[in-house]
């Protein structure tokens, strides 16, 4: 399965928070898959540091490429396809992040961790 990582799961799955589900970690620690994060939620936790919205993500933001690196994660960079898509999927759901993860989920193919329920509007693959 190649799965790719809705911010709020990376950053439960870095603290260890028990609200990561059960089959939401198993997927995120199978070896067999490719695992992803968007430049999107490099983006958003960035952003969200800035603002003082996530008090605990400065040592993420600071060492962002090598977490990524030694947590076996792939960088998945927007392109002009996937923003494209985000902004012409149908659906209500306005979040501009959660539509470049849908639309990265649909042209890539991935399955998204997330326990967000917005997402089955777009009609991708979530596993929680």
């Amino acid at each position: 399965m190649n799965i790719l990582l809705d911010t709020h799961a990376f950053l439960w799955w870095l603290t260890a928070n028990p609200k990561l589900s059960a089959k939401a970690k198993a997927a995120i620690e199978d070896s067999s898959a490719t695992r992803y994060i968007s430049s999107a939620t490099g983006f958003e936790i960035t952003n969200k540091v800035r603002i003082g919205k996530l008090d605990f993500g400065r040592p993420i933001v600071e060492n962002f490429d090598s977490i990524l690196a030694d947590g076996g994660f792939a960088k998945l960079s927007l392109s002009m396809a996937h923003t494209f898509l985000a902004g012409q999927m149908a659906g209500v759901h306005k979040d501009p992040f959660d539509r470049m993860l849908a639309a990265q989920c649909k042209l890539e193919n991935l399955s998204l961790i997330s326990v967000d329920p917005a997402f089955r509007e777009f009609g991708i693959d979530i596993v929680w």
